[in-house]
């Protein structure tokens, strides 16, 4: 991504006609530039993906809004500090509700509920635990625009099992199922490679012309990012089938041996992506886990 393509945090931009993004002040290794907030229609907007809790980006929100406007909808496409925790201090100054799929951990499939029953919890990716939309979503539902179009819910899991994506047409704000500068961070017990895979491939056969992700640019290619992103997921796959090949692993060791360009600080998301994928070759059969299924277990293949 080219550094002179970087938006200016604070500012609202007009994307295309009735779309308007305004970068959140949060940079970092896991958010990139920052958290792009997008507003929607025209007088009665939707926003979605609030942002964090920073009074300067709540404070540039509010201003950037045209005379005259207000918020109708507040949409979070998923429970994490950089994109829901703006949501209800923006509700309570604007009586607009709080839409989402549910709190933080809703839609977890059976394996998460039992790795979080037995005290697996995120891998420090920032899980808002407090939050509580004041209407849930579904997969299909419609949430109405101030300029009589309307946005279609997509149901994205795997990032989060209640991850939202939002159809506008053939745009799709994408959240951070699908991102605009890195591949997706799935940290069990909230993320779930088999429901990310699932859903890049629904995303694929809907053959949309752009997505508006959550972090970095827009994609213009969309098909070729979502191929990308399942290419990916094989190789890595793979490439721990082979090191397993080669006798049993921890976490920590697979990690070592794949992730060998990746920054120190990021080693503790490249092993929770490492463990999502053996969860999910735990579930096919492929790898076994000693004593038990867990982030501290023995892996080998079967």
């Amino acid at each position: 991504m080219m550094e002179e393509n970087r938006p200016r945090a604070g500012v609202m931009e007009q994307l295309a006609p009735g779309v308007r993004r305004l970068l959140a002040p949060n940079p970092s290794p896991m958010t990139y530039w920052g958290t792009n907030t997008y507003v929607l229609g025209e007088g009665a907007v939707t926003v979605i993906d609030p942002g964090p809790a920073l009074p300067a980006h709540y404070d540039a929100l509010l201003a950037g809004l045209a005379p005259g406007e207000t918020i109708a909808h507040i949409l979070v496409t998923h429970a994490h500090l950089d994109h829901s925790p703006l949501a209800r201090p923006l509700a309570e100054a604007t009586g607009a509700p709080v839409l989402a799929f549910g709190p933080a951990e809703a839609g977890r499939s059976a394996v998460m509920e039992r790795l979080a029953a037995q005290g697996l919890s995120g891998g420090g990716e920032g899980v808002d635990s407090e939050f509580a939309p004041d209407e849930t979503l579904a997969d299909g539902d419609r949430v109405p625009l101030g300029d009589g179009r309307s946005l279609e819910v997509l149901h994205t899991p795997g990032h989060m099992a209640g991850h939202l994506s939002f159809a506008l047409g053939d745009v799709v704000f994408t959240g951070d199922h699908v991102m605009g500068w890195a591949s997706t961070l799935i940290s069990p017990p909230d993320g779930d490679l088999a429901a990310f895979l699932a859903s890049c491939t629904r995303l694929l056969a809907r053959d949309d012309r752009i997505f508006y992700p959550a972090h970095g640019a827009p994609i213009e290619a969309p098909a070729a990012r979502l191929s990308w992103l399942i290419a990916h997921r094989e190789n890595r796959e793979a490439h721990i089938l082979a090191e397993l090949a080669a006798g049993p692993a921890t976490i920590p060791a697979l990690a070592r041996a794949i992730y060998t360009d990746t920054p120190p600080a990021l080693i503790p998301a490249a092993e929770r992506n490492i463990f999502a994928h053996l969860i999910n070759l735990t579930s096919r059969n492929r790898v076994r886990a000693r004593p038990q299924l867990g982030p501290s277990a023995t892996f080998e293949a079967i």
